[in-house]
C-alpha cells in the first residue's frame, strides 16, 4: 500500500564559525503529533540525529542518512522572533530577522500550489539556482520520495550555540551543505515554514 506522510511546521538552519552545523524540525502537525527534533553535522563530517522517541527516530532514520542516533528530550520554542532549541548536548538561542526576498517571493503564490508534491518535482530544478544546496524533490532512504514545499523564509540575524556545554561559535553560513538527504537548508542561516511530505510503502512504525 502507498503511503503519504505530511509533516506542517517549521525548519531552521543554523550554521557555526566552528563548522558544526544544525538542522531543527518544528513540526506543529505530524503523524508522530507536535514534536521537535535536530540533524546536527560535526565539522568532521559525523551526521546525528536527535529524536525525542524511538519510533521518531526511526522513521527518520529510514529517510535520511545518520553517523548515529540519539533519543534525547527535545524542546524547541518559537515564538516573538526568538528561538530556543535544548536538545541533549546541542542548545541553541536565536533570533530571526526580517523576510527574505524568497520569502516575499513564496508568499505571492497560493499556500495549495506552493506545497503541492506536482508542483514542487516541476521547480526543483530552480530552487537549487535561487538557494544554493537546496532542492524541493528527490528520493529519500527506503524508496521513500520527499518534497519540500516552503512558503515563507526569514533570516536568523543571531545565535549563541553550544554543544557538550562548550561554545560552538559564532552565527556562520551553513557551509559546507549539510549531507543528511538529497537536498540541504540555504546556505545563510533561516527560518522556514514549510510542510514536507513522505511518500513510500514502509508503515509509519509507532
Amino acid at each position: 500500500m502507498h503511503n503519504r506522510w505530511i509533516f506542517d511546521g517549521h525548519i531552521a538552519g543554523i550554521g557555526t564559525s566552528s563548522g558544526l552545523r544544525a538542522v531543527v524540525g518544528m513540526w506543529q502537525s505530524s503523524p508522530f503529533g507536535s514534536f521537535a527534533d535536530v540533524m546536527v553535522q560535526q565539522p568532521s563530517g559525523h551526521r546525528r540525529l536527535l529524536a525525542p522517541t524511538q519510533a521518531i527516530a526511526e522513521f527518520i532514520s529510514a529517510t535520511y542518512r545518520f553517523d548515529d542516533v540519539q533519543v534525547v528530550d527535545v524542546r524547541a520554542v518559537l515564538a516573538d522572533r526568538a528561538l530556543r532549541v535544548d536538545a541533549g548536548p546541542l542548545a541553541i538561542r536565536a533570533a530571526t530577522g526580517r523576510r527574505t526576498l524568497l520569502g516575499s517571493a513564496l508568499r505571492v503564490l497560493p499556500h495549495r500550489l506552493a506545497v503541492h508534491p506536482r508542483w514542487l518535482g516541476a521547480v526543483s530544478p530552480l530552487a537549487s539556482l535561487v538557494a544554493p544546496g537546496a532542492r524541493t524533490f528527490g528520493t529519500a532512504g527506503s524508496g521513500r520520495l520527499e518534497y519540500y514545499g516552503v512558503s515563507d523564509l526569514h533570516h536568523v540575524r543571531s545565535a549563541v550555540v553550544s554543544w557538550d556545554g562548550a561554545d560552538a561559535g559564532a552565527l556562520a553560513q551553513v557551509l559546507p551543505p549539510v549531507t543528511f538527504g538529497f537536498s540541504s537548508v540555504p546556505p545563510r542561516p533561516s527560518l522556514a515554514r514549510v510542510r514536507t511530505t513522505v511518500e513510500g510503502q514502509d508503515p509509519v512504525r509507532r
